[in-house]
């Protein structure tokens, strides 16, 4: 046998060693959460609300994972994670969502598979009992990605989707914080806004994203949380990114997508590539938020320059892991 040739057997058999051994460690699926960033600390949270949200955090973890589990799709996972999170109060998406100048809720949402980059979502909804799948159903059964208002909440009812009257929405704690930002006229909360990603078992990456928008906002304001490349993005062939912070920074620097970009065309790990967008490029202009993200290997971002993220992931070789505070 020549030198080269012994040479190329060699670099052959360790190749074939180091993609065994990333095979064997890639999970068989992952799903990562979040329920909003912003000043969360310990001084400002009490061991009952702590515990809530832990407990919360973690029905959503268990809802999604129970559809990877049985071999469900990322798109049904996301799904069910997210209508966990907005079926609480404590969140800032579907029944606590926060109020606007003018005492109403409109909310947002969006979700979009990796496989083909089909995607979907509403805007300013007023009645449709769980955004997220109002935004399904304009992925699924409309040529559209983003529908608003009335036209949302059409395609919704026709699609089997419950609507409810605007009073289900309505919890005392957003309201009496509407109250005091009225009256102030300060700068609403920055968290509560849900969202989560996974990878699935046949390898598909999947994204979605909920929220009720920012206390006090102008009507028919409109955040990143809806908008795809900014609040929500998937691409098999890179990673899944949910974002949740000051959503004029995150349609500015279009945030999601960045991600993917730095890891499609300039080989960045898909920790650069949360790093360099959340702590560098938002961070410097004075963007707050953090991302949740996996990418196509089963790798896990959760990526925040706030005090706090609500945030938690589970994957097929570890347990259910949620956290709340920077480490």
């Amino acid at each position: 046998m020549s030198r080269n040739l012994l040479l190329l057997t060699i670099m052959v058999f360790i190749l074939f060693l180091q993609t065994g051994r990333a095979q064997e460690q890639k999970p068989a699926y992952v799903l990562v959460i979040h329920g909003g960033a912003g000043v969360i600390t310990k001084k400002n949270m009490t061991p009952e609300k702590e515990k809530q949200y832990t407990v919360r955090l973690n029905e959503a973890l268990k809802a999604g994972e129970k559809v990877l589990k049985k071999g469900g799709s990322g798109i049904d996972a996301v799904t069910a994670a997210i209508m966990v999170m907005e079926n609480s109060p404590l969140f800032n998406a579907g029944k606590g969502a926060v109020f606007t100048a003018e005492g109403t809720n409109e909310m947002d949402a969006s979700i979009m598979d990796g496989r083909d980059l089909n995607a979907g979502a509403v805007a300013s909804v007023r009645h449709i009992k769980n955004p997220i799948l109002g935004a399904r159903a304009v992925m699924e059964h409309t040529p559209h990605v983003l529908i608003i208002g009335e036209g949302a909440e059409e395609v919704a009812a026709t699609n089997g989707v419950e609507l409810v009257d605007t009073s289900y929405f309505f919890t005392q704690k957003r309201w009496d914080y509407y109250q005091k930002v009225k009256k102030e006229k300060e700068e609403a909360e920055k968290h509560g806004t849900v969202g989560a990603v996974a990878l699935d078992m046949h390898g598909n990456l999947a994204a979605a994203t909920s929220t009720g928008g920012m206390t006090y906002k102008m009507k028919g304001r409109v955040g990143d949380s809806p908008i795809i490349g900014a609040g929500t993005y998937a691409d098999n062939n890179t990673c899944a990114v949910s974002a949740t912070g000051h959503g004029e920074y995150f349609m500015r620097y279009v945030v999601t997508y960045d991600i993917t970009a730095l890891m499609k065309y300039k080989g960045y790990t898909l920790q650069q590539a949360a790093d360099e967008v959340i702590m560098h490029k938002l961070k410097d202009v004075g963007g707050d938020g953090g991302i949740i993200a996996v990418d196509k290997d089963g790798n896990v971002s959760m990526t925040f320059n706030t005090p706090g993220m609500f945030r938690g992931y589970v994957t097929s070789e570890s347990k259910p892991e949620v956290r709340i505070y920077k480490d």
